[in-house]
């Protein structure tokens, strides 16, 4: 029973931070292309980052290069998403996935799995 949970959203203000958690059950997630998504309302999922099983294998989408940083613990089988100078605009629902076919991509289609979503505002 493959199993994501997302964890660690809350209210912040501009130019704070959140430390995002994707927690994994069911599978060993060293093993697998991980994914963090976000959707606002009125808004198609968009891709945040994704780490691939190897190290090295990230991405960031352009408008949170240099203030997001995507990273894994084996051991705790947990990926994290840690936010800075976050903005207004970061606001949404943050989604964890795993990647089909384990390949470095941040496309929603590619992945097969995903946790239920954590709730990021940033607000003033």
């Amino acid at each position: 029973q493959v199993q994501l949970v997302e964890s660690g959203g809350g209210l912040v203000q501009p130019g704070g931070s959140l430390r995002l958690s994707c927690a994994a059950s069911g599978f060993t997630l060293r093993y697998r292309t991980i994914g963090w998504f976000r959707q606002a309302p009125g808004k198609e999922r968009e891709g945040v980052s994704c780490i691939g099983s190897s190290d090295g294998n990230t991405y960031y989408t352009d408008s949170v290069k240099g203030r997001f940083t995507i990273s894994r613990d084996n051991a705790k089988n947990t990926v994290y998403l840690q936010m800075n100078s976050l903005k207004p605009e970061d606001s949404a629902v943050y989604y964890c996935a795993i990647a089909k076919y384990g390949v470095v991509t941040t496309t929603p289609d590619d992945f097969g799995s995903w946790g239920q979503g954590t709730q990021v505002t940033v607000s003033s």
